[in-house]
């Protein structure tokens, strides 16, 4: 006969329930150390790929390719007759036929060469990102949540490719008179190498702590100083895109004295084109009289975020919005020194890199001021 049976008897239990721990992280964690990894490899390889498009433009080089061939492109000139070829492409050019009658082939295939790297360097990011993709997508690394990121980078970059040859197009001209890129075109391909090194930053900055202690940190957010973070952000990338617009058009070394601009306070040909919006990107002297002018503005902004960055009850947080307080000092001696000399290939490629140093300092800031670094009474991070 079946002996009566507790109704408690099915849930009784000899053992104790084991509690899980970073369930939260076990399911979004993925190969965040290695994927951290790969993106620091493509951060270095952009800044470097600015750098180099940098001095593609200070050495007028360009125009020297006027094909964009994405996968042929790759090799180059591997005889003399290539090389005349290419040669004669460009003497067809407005760029050859106004300012560079004197070249020799010679003289042209240094500026090929710098063109061409900065395409090559172009095409190994790509193939960087799409091996670094495949392979944490394929095995199955990727954190929950982060595919469309990584994936969104390569987008990106795909975009950036044709913009550049946009940009390109617009000095590959005969008879129209162009010896140099449109510099509105110019700006557009460097704010999105910004746009794009803002990205991978910033997930450089996420990946290096866990999801758990990033959901704890986000607790502690400073929305007012996130709120004032983000307009520098902002500011510091409309600067960027005007000193392209300077670059652009030579605007740098067209008035050299400070603080006044030949002698004025307002340049005496900041109107000279019609119709007038045309100065807006085509006039040296007001191109150059807006960048400094937003470059004041920036700076007081700047010092107004620090000083409340100075008030975060954080230590990282307060170091953070220092280090960009000192690179902003930086950078604004630096362009003080650019216009006094020129714009000389060296002092103009330094402001360039300090431009990047800050923007990566920028984010860094906001980062910590979303996310503080939680910290011990005793001043240790938690």
């Amino acid at each position: 006969m079946a002996k009566n049976r507790s109704i408690f008897e099915e849930v009784q239990t000899t053992e104790k329930p084991v509690a899980e721990v970073g369930v939260i992280d076990r399911g979004r964690g993925g190969a965040r150390g290695a994927i951290r990894v790969w993106l620091m490899m493509l951060f270095t390889l952009v800044v470097v790929m600015i750098a180099v498009g940098g001095l593609t433009r200070l050495t007028d080089s360009g125009l020297s390719i006027t094909e964009w061939r994405p996968f042929t492109g790759a090799i180059p000139p591997m005889n003399a007759a290539d090389w005349e070829s290419e040669f004669a492409k460009y003497q067809a050019i407005d760029e050859f036929r106004i300012q560079n009658q004197w070249m020799e082939l010679s003289d042209f295939k240094v500026i090929y060469w710098w063109e061409w790297g900065h395409r090559q360097l172009g095409r190994v990011i790509g193939v960087v990102w799409a091996i670094g993709f495949l392979w944490f997508l394929v095995r199955r690394k990727i954190p929950t949540g982060w595919t469309p990121r990584l994936l969104g980078l390569g987008v990106l970059g795909g975009v950036q490719g044709a913009i550049g040859w946009w940009m390109v197009a617009s000095g590959v001209t005969s008879g129209e008179g162009m010896v140099d890129v449109a510099s509105y075109r110019l700006a557009t391909h460097l704010g999105l190498a910004f746009v794009i090194l803002g990205f991978i930053a910033w997930y450089i900055y996420m990946l290096g702590r866990s999801e758990r202690n990033l959901m704890q940190a986000r607790r502690s957010k400073e929305g007012k100083l996130f709120g004032m973070s983000t307009g520098l952000m902002h500011f510091a990338f409309l600067q960027i895109l005007l000193g392209a617009l300077v670059a652009g058009i030579d605007a740098g070394r067209s008035y050299t004295d400070w603080p006044l601009m030949g002698g004025q306070v307002f340049p005496a040909s900041a109107f000279t084109f019609e119709p007038w919006w045309r100065n807006l990107f085509e006039s040296p002297g007001l191109v150059q009289f807006i960048h400094r002018v937003s470059g004041y503005l920036l700076a007081i902004y700047a010092v107004v975020v620090w000083l409340r960055g100075r008030k975060s009850a954080h230590p990282n947080t307060r170091f953070a919005f220092n280090a960009v307080m000192a690179a902003m000092a930086l950078q604004i001696v630096i362009g003080i020194v650019t216009v006094l000399y020129g714009a000389p290939w060296q002092v103009a490629i330094l402001h360039q890199f300090l431009a990047v140093i800050l923007w990566a300092l920028i984010l860094r800031a906001r980062f910590l001021a979303a996310y503080p670094l939680a910290t011990s009474l005793r001043g240790n991070t938690a």
